[in-house]
């Protein structure tokens, strides 16, 4: 019989598991050689769009005038309040919420890569609906409060270095939340819960994969800036190749 998503987190939470450093690696490369023209051209598409809408709200908000560089340095050297600073992670909360189902899109369709099914924009768009729209919102609120949130009040703080740190491991350890919602039918508490979990068996390995997939992501940088959204996808490929090395993916771990 097979076993589910919460058993397998369950097995793991009582013996660990094993990982394979190259073997992830490799399955991420072979994966990320599949999706790579496409999510690469996806990220292009959505950044510009995401950067005309900030753009938008930030002139409605203040005005042309902050497109002037001296104003621009005005706001950037400003001693902000504490409403300032309010708004400006709730803005950033809000902005992560809406944002969320894309790298799950892209996670899925790293999946669709590895089943040589054919992927499209409906496969980046597919979370943006029920019932993980709901559950990918509160993970990201929940994600967010507890890393980006507590980073910023630490930043204003004047403590910047604590803050970064504090956000990065948040991060690093929630990083499985997405592929737990969307390949094991978790709710956006069980699966940071689960993730958390799955992390601290093998923090070692998990955290040397997610700084050399990094490291290649960046690698976009050398030569022509573009080439970044070309490369940022293989960091989508490592986390696929993680979850289906720990978890593993069947039919019925999926919500559909």
């Amino acid at each position: 019989m097979m076993k589910t998503t919460k058993e397998k987190i369950e097995e793991i939470k009582v013996n660990g598991y094993q990982l394979d450093f190259g073997d992830v690696f490799n399955h991420a490369f072979e994966n990320y050689k599949k999706i790579a023209l496409y999510a690469g051209l996806m990220i292009f598409v959505f950044s510009v769009l995401i950067a005309i809408l900030i753009v938008g709200v930030a002139i409605f908000t203040f005005g042309v005038s902050i497109l002037n560089e001296k104003t621009l340095e005005n706001i950037k050297n400003e001693n902000f309040t504490g409403v300032f600073m309010l708004v400006y992670i709730v803005s950033a909360i809000v902005l992560s919420c809406l944002l969320s189902p894309f790298p799950a899109g892209l996670i899925k369709m790293a999946h669709c890569g590895e089943k040589d099914e054919e992927f499209n924009v409906s496969t980046i768009l597919r979370y943006y609906k029920a019932p993980y729209f709901k559950e990918l919102i509160i993970s990201t609120i929940v994600i967010s409060i507890l890393g980006s949130g507590i980073s910023s009040l630490i930043d204003y703080s004047g403590i910047k270095i604590v803050g970064s740190l504090i956000a990065m491991t948040v991060s690093f350890f929630t990083f499985l939340t997405i592929p737990l919602i969307i390949f094991g039918d978790l709710k956006a508490f069980d699966a940071i819960k689960s993730s958390i979990i799955i992390v601290s068996k093998q923090p070692i390995v998990l955290l040397g994969l997610i700084i050399v997939s990094a490291i290649a992501s960046m690698v976009g940088f050398i030569g022509c800036c573009i080439g970044i959204f070309f490369t940022i996808p293989f960091m989508y490929s490592m986390y696929y190749a993680i979850y289906v090395s720990i978890i593993g993916i069947d039919s019925k771990n999926e919500f559909e």
